[in-house]
């Protein structure tokens, strides 16, 4: 699927640059969303704006282009969503904490779409022992999966080459399912 041509921007402020990736945004958000537990009332709009007050508060932060905004307007939305389940199971003890199971097909389809039942606290800590691991592979997981970042916009933003990209990102995706799934 070809990618709709996106304006070039060089360092800015979030207040310059969220009007033109607000569009890309708000859909990552709802795609992330549409996988939350049923009953749940943030919405797409709110998730972004909340990510967006966050990065406003970042004051002088250098973005250094259209990718590396993107990238981290995802992280930032990925850790309220991380904070909203961490709520959510400390009110219940941990009562409504599901067990994933992220089989092949799933993690085949990252980050197209966040596969169903996949526990994103789990995932979060996950994440965290592979960035123990790996730091690079860690980043990539999270711009391609968290971001909906192409190999090429990944490599840019981490300054490798997408053959570099691809073969961290098919490590990174067989090591999370191990992970996962020995849960």
């Amino acid at each position: 699927m070809d990618r709709p041509s996106r304006p070039r921007f060089g360092p800015a402020s979030p207040e310059v640059l969220m009007p033109q990736v607000y569009d890309e945004l708000r859909r990552l958000a709802a795609n992330y969303l549409r996988h939350e537990r049923p009953g749940q009332t943030l919405q797409a709009t709110a998730l972004v704006h909340e990510a967006f007050l966050r990065l406003n508060a970042e004051k002088n932060h250098p973005w250094k282009n259209r990718t590396h905004f993107l990238a981290i307007a995802a992280l930032s939305m990925r850790q309220i969503l991380v904070q909203r389940a961490r709520a959510r199971h400390a009110e219940k003890r941990g009562g409504d904490a599901q067990r994933i199971t992220l089989d092949e097909s799933a993690l085949a389809e990252m980050p197209a779409t966040e596969p169903s039942g996949v526990d994103v606290l789990a995932l979060d800590a996950a994440l965290g022992r592979l960035a123990a691991l790996d730091e690079q592979q860690a980043k990539i997981v999270e711009l391609r999966y968290f971001g909906g970042l192409t190999i090429e916009e990944v490599a840019e933003s981490v300054e490798i080459s997408p053959a570099t990209v691809k073969r961290h990102w098919t490590l990174a995706r067989a090591w999370l399912r191990r992970e996962l799934e020995h849960r």
